[in-house]
């Protein structure tokens, strides 16, 4: 059982994202720590990109920040490296495609091996080309996520008993971003899943607010949220890492509750 599999054993988990170098790199690795000491169970950390396609106003203005203030794909292994001094917890990169094959897919997952990153999300990458980058993955032992869709439909079985660390669920149809409900019939589509695969499943995408945490926990293995930690990074800047600590604290108590 990999690493990030483990971190679902015995409780429901709570997965947390944030913009890399938003609002700079030093506070990108002060937040991963107080995340880690607040009950936050898994960190995906957003590569900034200049056109990232999943994701709604939020994560867009926060590639922009990032980008605009230096941020480095460099720059974030030499940040991860430094913060796995600090935290033991799987930490997982969410990137585009691009930056991945820019970078050299190679050189990326050696690069992610040497510092400590444990697995990679791409939402840009389908399932059907997965293997793209699937070789260097396992040589390298980073764990790539799948993700499933309301539209996955028939192939969400097929994805599923594919699938490795966690199975990503997108609960909403569009872009990333907070929502007041979430529709999907997400019974169902976790239902399919477990049919063909025992990996766990994971909830993400317009998850905002305790109340809607603690319901989508009651429907899975875990949670997953990020706009809205990513808009008190927008709010706070350098000052943040206090108030994202006590909002993923509060999260982490309605999941962990359940």
């Amino acid at each position: 059982m990999n690493k990030i599999t483990q971190a679902f054993q015995d409780k429901k988990t709570f997965i947390a994202f944030i913009t890399g170098g938003d609002p700079d790199i030093e506070t990108t690795e002060k937040l991963i720590v107080a995340m880690s000491e607040a009950g936050v169970d898994i960190i995906e950390i957003g590569i900034p990109f200049s056109d990232p396609v999943a994701e709604g106003i939020v994560i867009q203005e926060a590639d922009e920040r990032a980008l605009s203030n230096g941020c480095t794909v460099d720059k974030l292994f030499d940040m991860v490296k430094r913060v796995r001094e600090k935290v033991s917890i799987p930490l997982l990169f969410m990137s585009y495609i691009n930056p991945i094959f820019v970078y050299g897919k190679e050189r990326f997952m050696k690069k992610c091996k040497d510092c400590g990153i444990d697995g990679v999300i791409v939402p840009d990458l389908p399932f059907e080309e997965k293997d793209e980058i699937s070789d260097v993955c396992g040589k390298y032992g980073i764990t790539q996520i799948s993700l499933i869709a309301p539209t996955s439909h028939e192939r969400t079985e097929t994805i599923a008993k594919d699938s490795e660390g966690f199975v990503y669920c997108v609960s909403s149809l569009g872009v990333t971003g907070m929502r007041s409900a979430i529709n999907t019939d997400i019974v169902e589509m976790i239902a399919q899943a477990k049919r063909v695969s025992s990996t766990p499943c994971a909830i993400g995408f317009g998850i905002s607010n305790a109340a809607q945490a603690r319901e989508m926990a009651a429907l899975s293995d875990g949670v997953i949220v990020g706009s809205a930690i990513v808009k008190l990074v927008a709010e706070h800047g350098r000052g943040c890492v206090e108030p994202v600590s006590q909002f993923v604290g509060a999260m982490s108590d309605a999941i962990k509750n359940v």
